[in-house]
């Protein structure tokens, strides 16, 4: 079955969902699909790799939020979805690109969205006033989840918004963690040294420098925390609009900042490295950077206000307040070995195989393609392997 895959603000740089969309695209290769990826870039491009096709259209640089990207025109995107003639649509995007449910429909494509993101959380955090953010919040959810077969959800508090207007097309669907890569055999003690020292805390996180993530958090954190006599220091792994002011306010702190770590194996040896990780955002739907954490033998501190509190558990601490230094002050008080231990047993529970096979069923496909009971197969999207016209050519006409 010919998987096609839309997804929007995707970049060299981002984080999670630049990550579920590889792993899961890996996953469906693997139960034997075709996963077509269409994300916009600076230029075009198509190439294929381990996680199926991707192609790349010329997007919509938006301002001020450090290199996202939209894809634009409607006639485009419809022209080539047209000539990928998918099986199944996924769309990772419920505004911008809500349009391609009802194209979907038109065209006998079974169709789902997955919600990588809390419309209610965001307008919260863009500060509209709570009952106004959560009428637009429920209105736009309401589109949204009329416009597709499915909707995917990663946690239940990622689905509370959609369970709120009364959706029935809802699945709730966890995502995974790369276990091996990310494993307590990979701590540093080199590392170590080099950023805290042998005898401070190193605190981490790992995050895009964004307004929703919330990582001035961690450094009223580290603040706290030295000024009660806890020798500490903080390395950041991320990149984003809000570095300038990080840095500034970051002056007098220990903290590194250590960019956008393009090799996973670096941030899976820094999250090893790591006494403590903070995963400060107050809206995560999901929290993969937490979730490896986990699997490197890591414990987490989240905001308990977020989807984080699932997935983490009694392997982590969700503090209140965003009083993060308490959260790590929690953390040190329990024995490190069997917080460790416990980070990586917790992180075990969720595999990226699992994680895809879920979706699959969410789509209505079973292992190696075949259709289930009560879903038919598109009569103008066979996916028998005939070749889609111009494959491997220009993306773009």
């Amino acid at each position: 079955m010919r998987i096609v895959r839309l997804a929007n603000f995707v970049t060299p740089t981002s984080g999670g969902l630049r990550t579920s969309l590889q792993h899961l695209g890996e996953g469906y290769t693997a139960a034997g699909h075709e996963p077509v990826l269409v994300i916009p870039g600076v230029r075009a491009g198509d190439e294929m790799t381990d996680a199926g096709r991707v192609i790349t259209l010329p997007g919509l640089a938006v301002p001020g939020t450090g290199g996202y990207r939209l894809l634009i025109g409607t006639g485009r995107v419809a022209a080539l979805l047209a000539r990928l003639r998918p099986d199944r649509l996924e769309v990772s995007d419920r505004t911008t690109l809500r349009w391609t449910g009802a194209w979907a429909r038109r065209h006998g494509v079974p169709s789902l969205m997955v919600s990588h993101e809390s419309l209610a959380g965001l307008l919260d955090v863009w500060r509209l006033p709570p009952k106004r953010a959560a009428a637009i919040a429920d209105r736009l959810n309401g589109r949204t989840a009329a416009a597709f077969d499915t909707v995917v959800a990663t946690t239940e508090w990622a689905a509370a918004e959609f369970r709120r207007i009364g959706a029935t097309n809802l699945r709730r669907v966890p995502l995974g963690v790369d276990l091996d890569a990310y494993h307590p055999s990979r701590r540093s003690p080199a590392l170590r040294r080099t950023l805290a020292g042998d005898d401070e805390l190193l605190l981490v996180t790992v995050s895009r420098l964004s307004p929703e993530k919330r990582p001035d958090r961690t450094l009223d954190a580290l603040a706290a925390l030295r000024a009660a006599g806890v020798r500490a220091t903080l390395a950041v792994a991320g990149d984003g609009p809000l570095l300038g002011a990080l840095r500034e306010r970051a002056d007098g702190l220990p903290v590194r900042f250590l960019g956008f770590l393009r090799d996973r194996r670096e941030v899976a040896t820094l999250l090893a490295t790591a006494d403590v990780v903070i995963a400060p955002g107050p809206v995560e739907t999901f929290g993969l950077a937490a979730l490896e954490a986990l699997a490197s033998g890591t414990p987490a501190v989240v905001d308990a206000a977020s989807a984080l509190p699932e997935v983490v558990g009694a392997a982590g601490v969700a503090v209140t307040g965003a009083d993060f230094a308490a959260g790590v002050r929690e953390v040190l008080s329990r024995p490190a070995a069997q917080c460790r231990a416990a980070a990586r047993a917790r992180a075990e529970l969720f595999g990226w195989s699992d994680s895809a096979a879920g979706f699959l069923a969410a789509h209505g496909l079973a292992e190696g393609g075949v259709v289930l009971p009560g879903q038919r197969r598109p009569a103008a999207a066979l996916g028998d392997g005939r070749p889609v016209d111009g494959a491997m050519g220009p993306a773009v006409a």
